[in-house]
């Protein structure tokens, strides 16, 4: 293909009309308190935080900030819950209770895929069609597995761990909370959660949906805050487990935090996940899939394919059929379903992007953005393409959190396999190919912790996630996510 190309503006061909989804529906208060021994109480402090709406920068609703004595009430809440009812209730009764929350999120699961976008950003297509039905499944599988846990581990029995403190990332707020609450409830524990300061809401609808289902008082306990009240989530002695979702910055502070304590705990950490596109693959298929990897979720999942490896022969055609689909990409209002990118999560993860982005310019990388125009208040930033890029630029080796692609090319298999291996991270990966011995042979020598082939970022209740090096440890999903809450005997 020759080295001038003819970028397509599809823009200018179609426009669709909006099609908002309804707010109507959804209930929101102007202040929510701490979830504490089933019912909502005011901060010790009295201090409340803003949640806002990221496409536009308004204020949503005022949140508590839970301090050491918030997070300590939560932490006896729950550790009276253990011992008077639920390391004693038989494992169907707790299944119930289990299932009972799942099928409340399914009856409500347009109320919270709204709420879901309007609070982090993210479009309507993906809450809707992707994360609050991720999130009931988890519920609904886990239900299923607490009266079996003898069939999980056989010929050992388990033993609950006790009280499990849980803090999430902003990126997938409602599933990540059935990720760590529903394993922990299904094996006998009792739980502290902390959501994302930026992204709260649909955690304390899950507090209102856990009311609902009646559970028993201080079961399930979810308490808000900043750094300040993960800290004290992660130092308090009456925890027996952390569970933690985020940095990996932070999960080394875990680390050194945790050390000679006797607490288990998991860390789900960074990637900067490589998608490999071999000669023989379906490109059209592959375009997609990388469109779908890091442009439609805003490159705001961990296991974003962030980073594009093309062979050689192809490079060419790939970067010029992405660039043209690039342009029929819809930014937008995150509750119009027709939006494809949504708005950067807050203005903090936007300086970021600016960051790196800069830093990928300063350092030679050569730039492509489409032919859009972002709204005039939130936060936003253009899909982004890096190309001209090596493995020592910042844009390829740190996690970035943002709808852009850096891509480089490579001519072996060996040569896709050491540049997809040579980053501190080790959590995801894809490979594009119509061979399947290839498909065998490149995924074992990838050190990550989940891989796709053909596809990308398609999750399952049933499949265990998580990620070596710098990417964290332990699993989460699937039978892999009951061990971490439990002691084998």
């Amino acid at each position: 293909m020759a080295t001038t190309e003819k970028i397509l503006d599809f823009n200018s061909v179609w426009e669709y009309s909006p099609a908002p989804e309804s707010t109507d529906h959804i209930k929101l208060d102007d202040k929510y308190d701490l979830f504490i021994n089933g019912e909502f109480v005011a901060p010790k402090n009295g201090k409340y935080f803003r949640t806002e709406n990221p496409a536009t920068g308004k204020k949503i609703a005022k949140v508590a900030e839970a301090s050491k004595a918030d997070v300590d009430n939560a932490v006896r809440a729950a550790r009276t819950a253990y011992n008077k009812y639920w390391s004693k209730m038989p494992a169907k009764e707790r299944s119930k209770y289990i299932f009972r929350i799942a099928r409340i999120m399914q009856e409500r699961s347009r109320e919270l895929s709204v709420i879901e976008s309007l609070d982090g950003g993210k479009p309507i297509r993906e809450s809707r069609d992707i994360d609050i039905p991720l999130s009931a499944a988890h519920f609904f599988y886990y239900a299923g597995w607490a009266d079996k846990l003898e069939y999980a581990f056989p010929g050992r029995k388990t033993k609950p761990l006790g009280v499990a403190g849980q803090i999430i990332p902003w990126n997938f707020p409602l599933l990540m909370a059935a990720w760590k609450i529903a394993p922990a409830l299904a094996t006998g524990n009792t739980v502290v959660l902390k959501p994302a300061e930026t992204t709260p809401l649909t955690a304390m609808k899950l507090a209102e949906i856990i009311q609902e289902a009646d559970l028993p008082p201080g079961v399930v306990n979810i308490i808000t805050g900043a750094g300040e009240t993960g800290r004290a989530i992660v130092n308090h002695p009456g925890l027996d487990k952390i569970a933690f979702t985020g940095s990996t910055v932070v999960g080394k502070y875990i680390q050194k935090t945790l050390a000679g304590t006797g607490k288990k705990y998991s860390l789900e950490l960074g990637g900067k996940a490589a998608n490999i596109i071999f000669e023989e693959a379906d490109i059209d298929q592959a375009v997609e899939g990388i469109i779908n990897a890091i442009f439609f979720n805003q490159g705001h999942v961990c296991c974003a394919g962030s980073r594009l490896l093309i062979q050689e022969g192809i490079a060419d055609e790939v970067v010029h059929k992405l660039k043209n689909r690039m342009e029929t990409l819809i930014i937008g209002d995150p509750l119009d379903k027709n939006t494809d990118i949504g708005a950067i999560n807050s203005k903090a993860q936007l300086k970021r992007i600016n960051e790196l982005v800069s830093a990928g310019i300063d350092e030679g990388g050569t730039v492509y953005q489409p032919n859009c125009t972002l709204p005039n208040s939130g936060y936003w930033f253009k899909p982004t393409l890096f190309t001209e890029v090596s493995q020592s630029h910042r844009i390829v080796q740190e996690e970035i959190f943002g709808p852009v692609l850096a891509i480089q090319t490579f001519r072996t298999v060996d040569e896709a396999i050491e540049k997809a291996n040579n980053t501190p991270y080790g959590l995801s990966g894809g490979v594009w190919t119509d061979k399947g011995s290839k498909i065998f042979k490149v995924t074992k020598q990838i050190n990550a912790g989940i891989i796709w082939a053909n596809t990308f970022n398609k999750f399952d209740p049933t499949s265990p996630f998580g990620g070596y090096k710098e990417s964290g440890m332990g699993r989460e999903g699937g039978l892999h996510g009951l061990l971490p809450y439990v002691e084998l005997i």
